[in-house]
């Protein structure tokens, strides 16, 4: 049936049963049963837009019987066999029946049901001569994975409210169900903190940006910036949560953190630099400029979190914890003297003791860190969970350790990478990560026992910005791969990767471009970039590599 991500179970009715559809016209109703409105209110007003039907929730009265309906349940047995997440969709054709084993399934089962209608039901407004046949059909269905994330950076260039709504329909659409949202980096902070207003009204914009990678030494000379207010982000979230999709918000430090320092600079290793000279970074890579170690900078960020706690009410929190260069350590008597006072062994075991220190500032307040593989030099407390992004390393040794982790190894979905060799790819980055490459990724690597194995909690794909300068970018970068990597996390595919099925995947995809285009996404066409997709000139960064 083209559906994508694939469901565990398709069973269509024998052929001698009666009529083989359901269609759907001006007196359907959408039945809610208690607890379902909120998931019947979405799926009432995308269906309206597209078919112009009202679906009211009423029966007609006079006796008259009842229209035919698209009745919502919520189902304890599902649930209790397979999860919240869980559903099963019923067509035949007196009606629709969608169960849930939660809000989730029930969810999920209404995106199903939107994909059975075609790709016209994913538009706005509806066109003249259509008609809106369900097959009768039932479906199973549940996710492989409990975290099917996607990392959007919106530090290296900012996306407006609007736009990160917008990707959030897309990935509810896809089933995924964690944004990962990278909101401060060197190169701009974007999270409106009210005791620290600088952090906006400094930290929040650029000069000029980088135009390529530094090889092709091109800057556009035209400051970028933006940010998310707390109100903004609130309503994020609650977007989000309606969708089921859970904000889990990024906080780099002790590295990665120009842009605050620029704003800030008594942040910085003043004894060392001097910070007040500072202006948020305008190139790409990682800024030399780090936090220092002192208790009133721990105290500065603890202030932060608790604002960002106040708006994000996720089990997680990222720390980041990566690409913290020492240099500035290394030169500083404040940071020698703070590793003598504390009895550390040096530079590494500095940076790992702040992330310890947030780890139980957070545990303190019934959250969990959770940050990039880095953070495991030097231990963690059992609750933190790990990021492995250099590869499948670090989410092994995390997982033996007992944590968490969610797979995202830059070598098959850092999204940002190129999607072909040759010239043509705008700005060409990293290795080459066709559609197919991100299909045939396996987040549970083999090598894992069934109790490590058991800690792999989900996979996220990465979209970092620095080369995504808007929505369109973005799009391009992310589709079709993102669609590749929803069935992967979602789907029940073969573990050996050279055993999936590409050619019914690739077939399936043909139909859901057209979903893509009723949707507005700018993706990449299957034979290439459009003219104005391409980036002549612009240097990029490729890398050989698997």
């Amino acid at each position: 049936m083209d559906l994508i991500p694939a469901p565990r179970s398709v069973e269509l009715p024998a052929r001698d049963t009666g009529p083989r559809s359901f269609l759907l016209g001006p007196d359907t109703r959408i039945a809610a049963a208690d607890g379902t409105e909120g998931v019947a209110g979405l799926l009432r007003a995308e269906l309206s837009a597209a078919t112009g039907f009202p679906f009211d929730a009423r029966s007609p009265g006079d006796g008259r019987p009842a229209a035919p309906a698209v009745s919502l349940e919520l189902d304890d047995d599902l649930r209790a066999a397979s999860g919240p997440e869980a559903y099963r969709l019923t067509v035949d054709a007196h009606g629709v029946l969608l169960r849930g084993g939660g809000l989730p399934g029930l969810l999920h089962a209404a995106r199903t049901l939107r994909q059975l209608l075609g790709p016209q039901a994913y538009r706005r407004a509806p066109l003249p001569g259509s008609t809106w046949a369900l097959p009768a059909v039932t479906i199973d269905d549940a996710p492989r994975f409990g975290w099917r994330g996607v990392l959007l950076d919106v530090a290296r260039h900012f996306l407006p409210k609007a736009d990160v709504l917008r990707f959030l329909d897309l990935m509810a659409a896809h089933k995924l169900n964690v944004l990962h949202l990278h909101l401060t980096d060197d190169q701009g902070w974007r999270v409106e903190i009210a005791r620290h207003p600088r952090l906006t009204g400094v930290g929040a914009w650029r000069e000029r940006s980088m135009v390529g990678f530094r090889s092709g030494d091109r800057r556009d000379d035209r400051p970028h910036g933006g940010f998310y207010t707390r109100d903004d982000l609130r309503e994020i979230v609650a977007y989000a949560a309606a969708r089921q999709i859970t904000v889990v918000p990024e906080i780099d430090l002790p590295g990665h953190n120009q842009a605050a320092i620029a704003a800030y600079p008594e942040l910085g290793n003043t004894d060392v630099v001097d910070t007040a000279a500072l202006g948020v970074w305008t190139d790409w890579g990682v800024s030399p400029h780090v936090l220092n170690a002192s208790d009133a900078t721990l105290r500065f960020f603890e202030e932060v979190l608790e604002e960002v706690l106040d708006i994000f009410p996720s089990e997680f929190v990222h720390l980041g914890g990566d690409e913290c260069p020492k240099e500035q350590w290394k030169a500083s008597p404040a940071a020698q003297a703070r590793i003598a006072e504390l009895g550390l062994s040096g530079e590494d075991e500095l940076q790992s003791w702040i992330i310890r220190h947030f780890d139980r500032w957070l545990a303190d307040r019934g959250r969990r860190l959770i940050g990039w593989d880095e953070i495991l030099e030097g231990g963690l407390a059992p609750g933190a969970a790990v990021s492995s992004w250099r590869g499948y390393e670090g989410g092994i040794a995390a997982a033996r350790a007992g944590h968490d982790v969610v797979m995202c190894p830059e070598q098959h979905v850092y999204l940002d990478h190129r999607q072909a060799p040759g010239e043509d790819e705008p700005i060409p980055v990293g290795y080459v990560r066709t559609t197919e490459d991100v299909y045939r990724f396996e987040p549970v690597p083999p090598e894992l026992d069934p109790a490590a194995a058991a800690h792999v909690i989900g996979t996220q794909a990465n979209l970092w910005t620095e080369f995504m300068a808007s929505a369109r970018d973005i799009d391009y970068r992310a589709f079709p791969r993102l669609a590749a990597f929803a069935e992967v996390a979602w789907s029940d595919l073969p573990r050996d990767p050279a055993a999936r099925d590409w050619s019914d995947f690739e077939r399936r995809m043909a139909v859901h471009l057209a979903r893509l285009d009723a949707l507005g996404v700018e993706y990449r066409p299957p034979g290439g970039p459009h003219p104005w997709q391409r980036w002549p000139g612009v240097a990029g960064r490729p890398s050989d590599g698997p």
